[in-house]
């Protein structure tokens, strides 16, 4: 399979509040390459989510705005490319809110969420939160809310999945971005 693992954490409940990102690109079932960064969201951090994932407005101070990330990460955004994030929704909404917000347009590429695809192939979990999928399956998440182990352990729950389960049994769960 070849895809890329998305993950967002936010500043506050606006999901147009960026404050950084990771792309995890899996190649034959192979992590090749990883993108991480902090984003200035350009707007105030709420104590919750700060501590939720440790990112606090001081450290965004001098990073980039996403529209200065954007070029460097928009051709993994395609209509034949797959995106995969644990709770989907909520990264595809992130992306799509904070390019709306700066006037840029939104792509249309696939994607298919392993919460959603846990719960169908998994059921006997007692949750299906990336901690919980991560550990039945096997997989390190040393930093639970860090984008960039949050998308690696996406991307390796996705590979197993494909390799227990079957690509077959992925392929009704994958959905076009609106």
């Amino acid at each position: 399979m070849d895809f890329i693992a998305m993950d967002f954490e936010t500043a506050n409940r606006q999901r147009a509040s960026a404050c950084s990102l990771a792309l995890v690109v899996v190649r034959g079932n192979r992590v090749v390459d990883s993108f991480y960064t902090l984003i200035d969201p350009e707007g105030p951090f709420e104590p919750q989510n700060v501590r939720i994932h440790g990112i606090t407005a001081a450290q965004v101070i001098g990073q980039p705005t996403f529209p200065a990330v954007w070029p460097h990460i928009q051709s993994f955004f395609t209509p034949d490319q797959l995106v995969t994030a644990h709770n989907s929704p909520f990264d595809v909404s992130v992306l799509r809110r904070t390019l709306e917000r700066y006037d840029i347009q939104v792509p249309h590429y696939q994607v298919i969420d392993t919460a959603r695809t846990a719960k169908k192939l998994m059921p006997e979990l007692p949750n299906h939160r990336l901690d919980t999928v991560s550990a039945a399956l096997h997989i390190p998440l040393a930093h639970h809310h860090n984008a960039l182990q949050d998308s690696y352990a996406c991307a390796r729950i996705l590979i197993a999945q494909a390799q227990r389960f079957g690509q077959a049994a992925l392929a009704p769960m994958l959905k076009m971005t609106a």
